[in-house]
């Protein structure tokens, strides 16, 4: 007959340096292990009838530490509470052998609070096969009762082996600190407590996929744009000197001997810049300062500040596109008329290629440029090759597209037109629009780079006082000119638009 000890088996401390839990139980043994009793149903819920325990060895494959043993709860306390009142739970039965039968199954050990911060429960996960008395008729599908354990009788009745099979969880590297956080509802495991889920461990909460959100401010624009200015001149830089090379290889001298940049214009071709080409030539810079800064506004809004609609009834679209449209209608009237006038003067030849010797002079005239030993010209009787391909593609190519991407997507276009939609799709004229726009940007810069770096003087003379004089009438001229294209592009704000918006239509808030 085995002996059995009396008392609760004690487990794990529940934090570092704490006594073992529960408190007044006795130290697990090496090789013990609980064996779990179930309850049966009664009427009465309040009535649990746990079995007497009978401890057995566990054949488990290895048991090195006490760490590895199940903790066992107690459901009954032996000990009378002061007063002499009995105890509050109702008194073990007792199982004869002529009353019991066997069952055996399948149980999850239970499994305690995690050793480290933010890690798995511990024990690891396992089960046990259990071979425990049942009551004779009870259901063996009975749902198990907490695990108890009870005094044995002094000449108590053997019991049926209980078989337990268990895995050892391996020990953890290190005790916990303190108490483990609670983890939410969802938190996947192996994530720290309080950290969102998907955030990198010991990434600092609120930097989302781990980069940080540094304000804009102006210090760091302009640290960026000294960054950039400082790529920009190592670029040039680089260029130059590539360009040079090139000028020494064998051939290329007399390539630029044979073609100097310039090809002679035709004899009917008037010498000279006039005035209405002046005139043009500013409007044309003036309307597309306005319509960049009108379409990027178009383009970037979210709400728009006020809508504008035709008097007599129509769509409203916001004062934004509005104001853009109507200044894309002066650009375009402006564009027609200085078109007109290079036909009707004979002007037009100095735009537009006559001769295939164009091709080779430019590529001579752009790698000058690029070796910063600018070729000869004469702008007031001609340009060179490289500028009259550009100004032909800037009149006749780049123009009439802005226009007609700029038409397919503006309130004028037909909407029931099927088959012309089909053909000409929304989405196509988008995406021209907005890159023709940055080549407008593009060549305006080169352009007023180029004016400034091969003779500013003469230069804006030619371009806004008609003369091919060396003063500074030109460059008064030109800064006047400026002053009130940057003054208009600032002034162009709802308060302003609005009252001349309302003279074309009705302007409303929403």
């Amino acid at each position: 007959m085995a002996t059995y000890r009396q008392g609760i088996r004690s487990g794990l401390p529940r934090r570092p340096g704490g006594a073992r839990w529960p408190a007044g139980g006795e130290p697990a043994g090496p090789a013990a292990a609980a064996v779990a009793s179930r309850s049966t149903t009664a009427s009465e819920p309040a009535t649990a009838v746990p079995v007497a325990a009978t401890a057995v060895p566990v054949a488990a494959t290895a048991v090195s530490e006490p760490a590895t043993a199940v903790p066992v709860a107690a459901e009954s306390d032996p000990t009378p509470a002061p007063g002499g009142a009995p105890p509050a739970t109702a008194p073990a039965h007792r199982v004869s052998a002529a009353d019991a039968g066997t069952v055996t199954e399948t149980v999850a050990l239970r499994r305690g609070l995690p050793r480290v911060p933010g890690g798995e429960p511990w024990p690891a996960a396992s089960t046990a096969t259990v071979t425990r008395a049942m009551p004779t008729g009870a259901a063996p599908t009975q749902a198990p009762a907490a695990v108890s354990s009870v005094a044995p009788d002094p000449a108590p009745v053997p019991a049926p082996a209980a078989t337990l099979t268990s895995t050892p969880a391996a020990a953890p590297a290190a005790a916990p600190d303190s108490e483990p956080t609670a983890r939410p509802a969802g938190q996947p495991a192996g994530q720290p407590a309080g950290q969102p889920a998907g955030q990198p461990a010991g990434q600092p909460a609120g930097q989302p996929g781990g980069r940080s959100e540094r304000p804009w401010t102006l210090g760091r624009q302009l640290r960026l744009a000294g960054v950039g200015a400082v790529g920009a001149v190592a670029a040039a830089g680089i260029i130059v000197l590539a360009a040079r090379g090139v000028t020494t290889l064998p051939g290329v001298p007399a390539f630029l001997a044979r073609y100097p940049g310039t090809v002679a214009p035709p004899d009917f071709v008037p010498v000279g810049i006039p005035r209405w080409a002046n005139w043009s030539h500013y409007l044309n810079f003036f309307f597309m300062v306005l319509i960049v800064r009108t379409g990027l506004q178009v383009r970037l809004q979210e709400r728009p500040p006020a809508y504008w609609a035709p008097r007599k009834g129509g769509k409203k679209i916001s004062i934004n596109l509005w104001l853009h449209t109507s200044v894309d209608l002066l650009w375009l009237l402006n564009g027609v008329v200085f078109v007109v006038l290079l036909f009707v003067t004979g002007q037009w030849a100095r735009l537009v290629p006559t001769s295939w010797d164009v091709v080779p002079n430019a590529l001579s005239a752009a790698l000058q440029y690029l070796t910063l030993e600018w070729p000869a010209e004469d702008g007031w009787v001609t340009f060179n090759s490289l500028q009259q391909l550009m100004y032909f593609l800037v009149v006749f190519v780049a123009a009439p597209l802005a226009a007609l991407t700029g038409v397919r997507m503006s309130e004028w276009w037909p909407k029931n037109a099927t088959r012309l939609n089909r053909i000409y799709p929304a989405p196509l004229a988008r995406a021209v629009h907005f890159p023709t726009m940055q080549f407008f940007v593009l060549f305006v810069i080169v352009h007023v780079f180029l004016v400034f770096t091969t003779g500013a003087r003469r230069n804006l003379n030619h371009m806004f006082a008609a003369s091919d004089t060396v003063s500074w009438a030109g460059f008064a001229w030109f800064a006047g000119g400026l002053a009130v294209a940057v003054a208009v592009a600032v002034a162009l704000r709802p308060l302003v638009v609005a009252p001349v918006a309302s003279l074309f239509g009705k302007v409303s808030s929403r």
